[in-house]
């Protein structure tokens, strides 16, 4: 996951009784003010887009982007010139992602299979999926263009069969993010707006004069954005309740230090509050891996944002063996786990709560984010113990459906329905299974004697 910032208390695990810490975190948590503030800005924004429409939209891009366009939608003709100042390899490397992500995508699509089965002579049950009808999928600018995340939100819902995505890009800085507006086009995105901020969230879960409201909401945003999705879930659906990205690694005492310590690196660098976790068997490599930080982090461009994660946020843990670093793991349950191990498929059987693994040296989450076509928008804030990242059936509804073809079997079903209705004491409930036992079968029907008497 690339680029999700929510105020909130970062997850602590502790784990004193089998490991000793070779670098702690210390508390920098935001402040209880200033996640109101988030709050009550959020909240004023998003009434004001429901009672304003596109005049409260175009209000708060003027006055947190210095953006007002004739208009935020960007015609076809805007688009094929933008995308012709991209250049050809730029734009080769788009397709070659985004032809991952597709693929891996219709792979999972191919494991959701419907079926129908009969389960008693003449009842028939079954499953289907549909796709949803329409999503948006915003695409911050900022610090940092993320045009992978129109790879991961736009690509799967195309493979998913969504009939109409809504994509929302801010222009950086007062001008067009060509790259992550092609980045778009390429993915399959029906309409582009170069918007951003909460009020293009707003418009998008709402739906004003000239932007269609959607049913789902995915990708990632500052404080801002992520509150926005908060307050507004129900009204429409989300990816995820998300926070700062992490990335924990286990590694042995046959792992390399440098490239352990690049690669927390490369995760601390997307915001001063991710968190970057090492758990490891050899307090010699725990501790080589600790000075390479320190000589790599004065020499990096994105110091500013990963020297602070890495001071505040940053931990590494001894543990006596690989079992224990896989509970201690568990525990974290965190957003990206990397495996340098010399088995490191072991992790596999071994571990279960993880947003994605990465397994052995030869891959990293970089790729998860950027290349490899596994998505990258994933759980946070230790809710790997529960869901999954976004996927292709995120995108579908999945929904049930029964016949009853074989009246005996009817009339066995509404002997059993008012029965366990009745236990619950849901009388009308029962009577729609009294009045199939009787039609199919005979059966008494005492609270309307007269309707099917004499057959």
């Amino acid at each position: 996951m690339t680029g999700y910032a929510q105020p909130s208390k970062i997850l602590k695990v502790t784990w004193s009784d089998v490991s000793k810490q070779l670098k702690e975190a210390t508390s920098n948590a935001s402040s209880q003010a200033s996640r109101t503030d988030v709050q009550d800005v959020v909240s004023a924004v998003i009434e004001d887009v429901r009672q304003r429409g596109d005049a409260a939209v175009r209000h708060y891009s003027e006055k947190f982007d210095k953006w007002s366009p004739d208009s935020f939608r960007l015609t076809e003709d805007d688009i094929e010139e933008i995308v012709r100042g991209v250049p050809d390899g730029v734009l080769n490397d788009l397709r070659t992602v985004q032809a991952n992500v597709r693929a891996f995508a219709g792979h999972q699509l191919e494991s959701m299979l419907a079926f129908e089965v009969e389960t008693q002579p003449g009842v028939f049950l079954g499953q289907r999926h549909h796709p949803i009808a329409s999503t948006g999928a915003y695409v911050p600018g900022g610090r940092y263009p993320l045009t992978a995340s129109a790879h991961m939100t736009v690509v799967t819902a195309k493979v998913a069969g969504v009939e109409r995505v809504t994509a929302c890009t801010p222009p950086i800085r007062g001008k067009i993010p060509a790259v992550t507006i092609a980045a778009l086009h390429l993915a399959g995105a029906d309409e582009i707006f170069l918007l951003g901020g909460v009020q293009s969230v707003a418009a998008m879960s709402i739906g004003t004069e000239t932007i269609g409201k959607v049913e789902l909401l995915a990708g990632p945003g500052n404080a801002y954005v992520a509150e926005a999705k908060r307050q507004l879930f129900g009204e429409v659906g989300i990816d995820l309740f998300a926070g700062p990205t992490e990335i924990l690694v286990v590694a042995d005492d046959a792992a390399d230090p440098f490239v352990v310590a690049v690669d927390l690196l490369s995760q601390a660098e997307h915001g001063p509050d991710s968190p970057a976790i090492l758990i490891t068997t050899s307090e010699r490599l725990g501790g080589e891996v600790i000075a390479h930080i320190d000589q790599l982090l004065p020499g990096m461009p994105t110091n500013d944002m990963a020297g602070p994660a890495w001071r505040d946020h940053g931990q590494v843990h001894v543990v006596d063996d690989l079992d224990e670093a896989y509970r201690l793991a568990d525990a974290f349950a965190s957003e990206h786990v990397q495996i340098l191990t010399e088995q490191p498929r072991e992790a596999l059987e071994k571990m279960r709560n993880y947003g994605a693994l990465f397994l052995g040296e030869g891959t990293c989450v970089s790729y998860g984010d950027k290349v490899i076509g596994t998505n990258h928008v994933l759980p946070t804030r230790g809710a790997a113990r529960y869901t999954g990242g976004l996927w292709v059936g995120k995108y579908l509804r999945t929904v049930t459906y029964q016949e009853v073809t074989v009246p005996a079997s009817s009339a066995a079903l509404g002997e059993l329905c008012g029965r366990a209705a009745r236990i619950e004491l849901f009388e009308g409930h029962a009577r729609s299974g009294d009045v199939r036992a009787a039609k199919y079968a005979g059966a008494p029907l005492p609270w309307a004697p007269d309707v099917y008497a004499g057959g």
